[in-house]
């Protein structure tokens, strides 16, 4: 099939993508920019890097902007998959959904109307097994933003290693977060990985902490580096 790929920059829309490659044809990705940090459905710190991403990648991105509104910004997502429809002929979307119903059962609803495929290779999979598979599969991604108990400034700008995990681990232990992040606790911005034929270094950023748990990496400058073949 040809699909489009809803696409934050993260490590799950990411590896979603990476998964879906091996059995169809990743035509374009889709990027939905959100006026709304607090967004219900889109991820929003550093997300102009998308385009950075999308190049690295070799495919075509489309956006839309959206004021972020709850249950209106679907209309808007609607829009730019018809976009995405017109201009490349897609099939079907790919979401790297994992275990958020909200998100899911709404995307989907909108590929049923649209009579599109919708494909989530990462549905309901082990969180830690998550982690640990886009390590192993050679993807490097830093964490962007945290806001839960359990993390400090220090995890902000860290590019996430196997002795990472068994951290989360532990604190998933001790307080229950979500070691993938979906209950919001973090997000993620891939930098590199076996679907990148140039890789993103980050020149400048800003930690910019909320309260001792809660804070951004606000990156201001980036350098794309071409990788040894």
């Amino acid at each position: 099939m040809k699909l489009a790929v809803l696409f934050s920059g993260g490590k799950d829309s990411t590896f979603a993508m990476y998964k879906a490659m091996k059995e169809n044809e990743i035509i374009c990705l889709i990027s939905v920019i959100s006026e709304n940090e607090d967004s219900y459905m889109f991820h929003t710190p550093n997300i102009h890097l998308c385009e950075i991403q999308a190049e690295c990648i070799g495919l075509p991105l489309i956006k839309k902007t959206t004021k972020g509104e709850k249950e209106k910004e679907l209309k808007d997502l609607k829009d730019v998959i018809k976009e995405a429809i017109k201009e490349f002929k897609i099939q079907g979307i790919v979401t790297g959904a994992l275990a958020s119903k909200y998100q899911a059962e709404r995307i989907q609803k909108i590929c049923d109307e649209l009579d599109l495929k919708c494909v989530n290779p990462l549905w309901q999979m082990n969180q830690e097994d998550e982690l640990r598979e886009i390590i192993k599969n050679k993807f490097k991604f830093v964490i962007i933003k945290i806001s839960a108990y359990g993390f400090d400034e220090s995890w902000l700008g860290r590019i996430i290693t196997n002795k990472d995990v068994d951290k989360l681990v532990e604190i998933n232990k001790k307080i229950g977060i979500n070691l993938a992040f979906e209950g919001g606790e973090a997000e993620t911005l891939v930098i590199d990985g076996p679907i990148f034929k140039k890789k993103i270094n980050i020149i400048k950023a800003d930690k910019i902490m909320e309260n001792e748990f809660t804070g951004i990496y606000k990156i201001k400058k980036t350098k794309l580096v071409n990788k040894k073949l």
